[in-house]
């Protein structure tokens, strides 16, 4: 094959240079341009004859890089080859899409490998320059795509919060986190008080937008980008806020349950009120007790079953030690 090359007439070889869906660019020892074919010449707006025999530093409008000279130099003095990858050096040579048609033409994206050749006038060197921006679209869309997985399957699709695969995940790290750093850490279970009742009488359309409003207005409370808000069930939600202490989680439970009665939503099948109210659980983790993972839910799960027994539409703490005297409470 090298044999026959060698025989190839010169006009050949350079439709051949011409043909490749690539740039190539030889320049010399003294870095000056030897060959430049016509991929090079449609995405530079630079003909052959106008760039043939000029300092490549020279040879464009604008000039490249210092990375993308520095590697050529490098290549031309040492004899070593360079690849410049798109991930570091986006658009070292000012190249651009002859389709764009905004008059703001934005550079292509580029890999560039630059080899050593040995010639008998002395070194010179290859520069191959490749589109990369399909590859780097692609990549751009696949990381959306990603993302979008991601968040589809840590959102609940109704409310737009947290569900509860997210909140067991981000559960298991912030109770770790207060351990190491002995902080508090306070966890809430939310319930719609009589929501059966609500969604028999007002149909099922109606309960999933009075969830969505109620999932809202929690939400609407929280400012630190520490607390999470989740829906745990069908009308019921859970709240982790880490740093909060016992006295202060009480008081931002009646925060929170004002905020949903501060709605006004109707509900005349409450057996309560006319209108929409919640009840809490709550319970916090400190340094004083030994609750885990299971612990702190079950005391926050055994608070809101002590509110709804006291009534509904109000707040219940529970500490982790009287879980024991609790244990009668399912």
């Amino acid at each position: 094959m090298h044999s026959q090359l060698n025989t190839l007439p010169a006009s050949h070889l350079e439709q051949i240079f011409n043909a490749i869906n690539l740039g190539l660019i030889m320049v010399d020892a003294e870095e000056r341009v030897l060959l430049w074919n016509d991929w090079l010449s449609k995405h530079s707006n630079l003909p052959q004859q106008q760039v043939i025999g000029k300092k490549l530093a020279d040879a464009f409008d604008t000039p490249p890089t210092p990375a993308f000279l520095t590697a050529v130099r490098n290549t031309l003095s040492h004899g070593l080859p360079v690849v410049l990858s798109n991930a570091l050096h986006r658009s070292p040579l000012p190249l651009f899409d002859p389709t764009e048609l905004s008059d703001e033409k934005v550079r292509m994206h580029q890999s560039i490998s630059i080899t050593p050749l040995n010639s008998p006038g002395g070194r010179c060197c290859l520069i191959q320059v490749t589109d990369s921006s399909t590859s780097i679209k692609r990549e751009k869309m696949l990381r959306s795509h990603s993302e979008m997985l991601k968040v589809e399957a840590t959102t609940d699709s109704l409310t737009g919060i947290y569900n509860r695969r997210f909140f067991d995940e981000h559960y298991k790290m912030v109770l770790g986190h207060s351990r190491r750093e002995k902080l508090p850490l306070s966890v809430f279970m939310i319930d719609i008080d009589f929501f059966k009742e609500y969604n028999d009488y007002y149909g099922h359309l109606a309960g999933d937008k009075t969830i969505t409003a109620v999932a809202n207005s929690l939400k609407s409370q929280l400012f630190r980008s520490t607390d999470v808000l989740a829906r745990y069930g069908g009308e019921e939600f859970i709240l982790v806020l880490p740093n909060m202490s016992e006295e202060s989680a009480l008081q931002f439970a009646e925060k929170l349950r004002m905020a949903v009665w501060d709605l006004g939503l109707p509900h005349l099948k409450s057996k309560i009120a006319q209108q929409l109210s919640i009840s809490i659980g709550l319970s916090t983790f400190n340094q004083d007790n030994d609750g885990d993972l299971k612990t702190l839910l079950k005391c926050a799960d055994a608070a809101l079953y002590k509110a709804k027994q006291k009534g509904r539409n109000q707040s219940v703490q529970i500490a982790v030690s009287e879980l024991t005297a609790l244990s009668t409470v399912s």
